[in-house]
C-alpha cells in the first residue's frame, strides 16, 4: 500500500532544489565576474567596453522581448536618445559632471519609452512591432534634421570628464571599471525583476495573455512598465557608449541597430539572463573580425545568414542549447 505523500516533504525538496540552483548560479556569476575584472589586462579596454554597452542594450531588449513577449523594432531610438542627450549636455555644459550627463540621457530615454509605450502597447504581434518601428523612424529623422546632433556627421569630441569629480575617466582602465560596475548593477536589477512576482506575471503574459487578463491582472499596465524599464536601460547603454567613444552618431538611431539587438538576443538565447550578454559578445566579435579581413563588405549578409541559421536550427540560442545539453547529460 502506497504511503501518503507529506506536503512538508514536497516543500522541503523544492526548497533544496532551489538552493542547489542558486548555488550554481552564484558560482557561474562569480567566475564571470573574475573574468571581467581581469579582462582589461588581456584585451583592449575600449573594445571590452563596446561589448559591455551592447550587452546592456541586449539585456534591456530581452526584458521586453524574451520575458514579456513584446517584439520592438524601435529600440535603437532609446539607445540614440540616451547617447545624443548625454553627448550634448557634456559638450555644452562644462560644469556638468559625467554621471549627471549619463543620468539625464537615461531619463530622456525613459520618457521617450513611456511615450512609445502609451502609443503602441494596445497593439499586439506584428502591429505592435510596426508601430514601434514607425515611431523610431520619426526619432531617426528628428536626429537627422536637428542641428545639435551634427546631422550625418554625428556629434564628436564628447568629454569623458571625471566621475564624482575624483576619478579621471580619460584613463581607459578607470572608464572600463565604471562601465563594468554599471553593467553589473543593471544585470542584477534585471535578474531581480525576472525572479520577482512582477517578473512571473510578465512571463504569464508572454505565455498566455488572455488567461492573465482573466485572472484580474491589468496587463497593459504591466507591459507599459516593462517597456519603460527596457527603454531606460537601453538609454543608459547609449549614454555610456557616447562617453566611452566620445561620439554619438546616426548609426545608433538607424533601424539596422534595432535589428542587430534582435540578432544578439536570438543568437545568445531569448528569455535567458545570460543569453543577451553572450549574443552581444558573439556579434560584436564577429563584426570586428570580419571588418578586419577580406570579407569586410560582406558583414551584413553574413550576419543575416547567422540570423536565419539561428531561427531555423538553434531557436534556443547558444545559452539555451548549452542548458539543454547540460540537463540531458548531467541530471
Amino acid at each position: 500500500m502506497n504511503q501518503p505523500v507529506n506536503p512538508a516533504d514536497i516543500h522541503k525538496a523544492i526548497v533544496e532544489q532551489q538552493k542547489i540552483q542558486d548555488r550554481k548560479k552564484l558560482m557561474v556569476n562569480g567566475v564571470l565576474l573574475l573574468l571581467l575584472l581581469a579582462a582589461p589586462f588581456v584585451m583592449y579596454p575600449v573594445f571590452l567596453m563596446k561589448i559591455l554597452c551592447f550587452a546592456l542594450f541586449a539585456v534591456a531588449f530581452n526584458l521586453l522581448f524574451g520575458f514579456t513577449g513584446l517584439l520592438s523594432f524601435g529600440h535603437a531610438a532609446f539607445l540614440a536618445t540616451g547617447g545624443y542627450t548625454t553627448g550634448y549636455l557634456l559638450s555644452n555644459f562644462s560644469g556638468l559632471t559625467t554621471e549627471m550627463g549619463i543620468i539625464a540621457g537615461t531619463a530622456t530615454a525613459t520618457l521617450l519609452g513611456l511615450a512609445f509605450a502609451l502609443l503602441s502597447i494596445r497593439r499586439q504581434g506584428i502591429y505592435f512591432a510596426m508601430v514601434t518601428l514607425a515611431l523610431a523612424q520619426l526619432v531617426f529623422f528628428f536626429f537627422v534634421q536637428s542641428e545639435f546632433t551634427g546631422g550625418e556627421d554625428g556629434m564628436h569630441g564628447i568629454p569623458r570628464g571625471e566621475l564624482f569629480g575624483l576619478i579621471n575617466l580619460e584613463d581607459n582602465l578607470n572608464m572600463y571599471y565604471f562601465v563594468l560596475v554599471v553593467f553589473i548593477a543593471c544585470y542584477l536589477l534585471v535578474q531581480r525583476i525576472v525572479s520577482s512576482p512582477y517578473g512571473q506575471i510578465l512571463k504569464a503574459i508572454k505565455q498566455n495573455e488572455p488567461r492573465a487578463v482573466s485572472l484580474g491582472y491589468n496587463v497593459d499596465r504591466y507591459k507599459i512598465l516593462a517597456f519603460v524599464i527596457s527603454a531606460a536601460l537601453a538609454g543608459l547603454a547609449g549614454s555610456m557608449k557616447s562617453v566611452v567613444f566620445q561620439l554619438a552618431s546616426l548609426n545608433d538611431a538607424h533601424w539596422h541597430m534595432s535589428g542587430e539587438v534582435i540578432l544578439m538576443t536570438l543568437v545568445g538565447g531569448m528569455g535567458t539572463l545570460l543569453g543577451p550578454v553572450v549574443g552581444a559578445t558573439f556579434v560584436v566579435n564577429i563584426e570586428y573580425q570580419l571588418s578586419q579581413g577580406p570579407l569586410r563588405d560582406w558583414v551584413d549578409p553574413i550576419l543575416g545568414g547567422i540570423f536565419v541559421l539561428t531561427v531555423l536550427a538553434f531557436r534556443s540560442g547558444i545559452v539555451g542549447a548549452i542548458q539543454t545539453l547540460v540537463k540531458r547529460n548531467f541530471r
